[in-house]
């Protein structure tokens, strides 16, 4: 039990270090503080929805189910990624805001879905195995799995949200310019 303890702790403090990570690399190439969190907000999401899966299957959480969780933030990130992304490529070539968001979303939307239940498929098998070997890998393939699913649903609603209350929130409280001398 105390071997367990120290594993959570540092998978714990590593899993914050990936997430500095994460948004660190992803607030060079955007040039931005707050596309980067947008992007992260659907990973709370996705350990909901790992959380919901182990209590649908009635499969305790363990170090495995944390390790899933892990992999997890990266699947969930490309897929915010994918829609913020096409909507700074739409906003570079002059397109007007609401009409850049609403493309960047409906050109994803089939990306996003694609990779999420491809993923959710390609689980399927090992979530119906009952060989003795399979059993120590159910538990990440859960978090992976169901994860996904929640955070995908999350993230086709409360990306394109997040975006439009930015943008609105930018256009009410307008950044301040020293005056001039």
């Amino acid at each position: 039990a105390e071997q367990q303890d120290e594993t959570q702790s540092s998978m714990l403090s590593l899993f914050v270090a990936a997430l500095l990570i994460i948004y660190g690399l992803l607030a060079v190439p955007l040039k931005s503080y707050w596309q980067p969190l947008i992007i992260m907000t659907a990973i709370p999401f996705g350990i909901l929805g790992a959380i919901l899966g182990h209590w649908f299957n009635d499969i305790a959480l363990g170090i495995l189910s944390f390790n899933g969780i892990i992999a997890l933030t990266g699947v969930v990130v490309n897929d915010s990624l994918l829609l913020v992304s096409r909507f700074n490529e739409l906003r570079q070539h002059h397109h007007d805001w609401q009409e850049a968001l609403v493309t960047a979303c409906s050109s994803r939307l089939r990306a996003v879905l694609l990779t999420s239940l491809t993923t959710f498929a390609g689980l399927l098998p090992l979530l119906a195995e009952t060989s003795f070997q399979a059993q120590f890998l159910i538990p990440a393939a859960v978090s992976m799995a169901y994860g996904l699913l929640f955070a995908t649903l999350i993230t086709l609603l409360l990306v394109p949200t997040l975006r439009c209350v930015q943008h609105d929130s930018s256009l009410a409280w307008p950044p301040r310019r020293p005056a001039p001398d």
